[in-house]
């Protein structure tokens, strides 16, 4: 079973930029496909992106398009969330989620994924 652990995360200004970790336990990482969500207080889990198995396949959340890359390195069994430009509203708990199943038209659903870290805290001031 793989175990997911988020990192990065922290107090940074509007216009700034973080780089989130999250670090896999186990040897098979390579086949899960990966994803990011956010919950902010009071709100549902949000889908922000999505990474396929090999890399060959990403979606993002329309509001993170252009600002945000998901990328992975399967030697090191890791998924990274680069945040440029962020915003107050990018304010969230951002987890990292793990799914062994292909369908590419339920990427965006929490229920899709089997596997969640417990999420780093990311607070962008005005």
């Amino acid at each position: 079973q793989v175990q997911l652990v988020e990192s990065g995360g922290g107090l940074v200004q509007a216009g700034g930029s973080l780089r989130l970790s999250c670090a896999a336990s186990g040897r098979t990482f390579s086949s899960y496909a990966m994803g990011w969500f956010r919950q902010a207080p009071g709100k549902e889990r949000d889908f922000v992106a999505h990474i396929s198995r090999s890399g060959g396949f990403i979606e993002y959340a329309d509001s993170v398009k252009g600002r945000f890359t998901i990328d992975r390195d399967n030697a090191k069994n890791t998924v990274y969330l680069q945040m440029n430009s962020l915003k107050p509203e990018d304010t969230a708990v951002y987890h990292c989620a793990a799914t062994g199943r292909v369908d590419s038209s339920s990427v965006y659903y929490a229920k899709f994924y089997a596997l969640w870290g417990q999420g780093t805290q990311v607070t962008v001031s005005s």
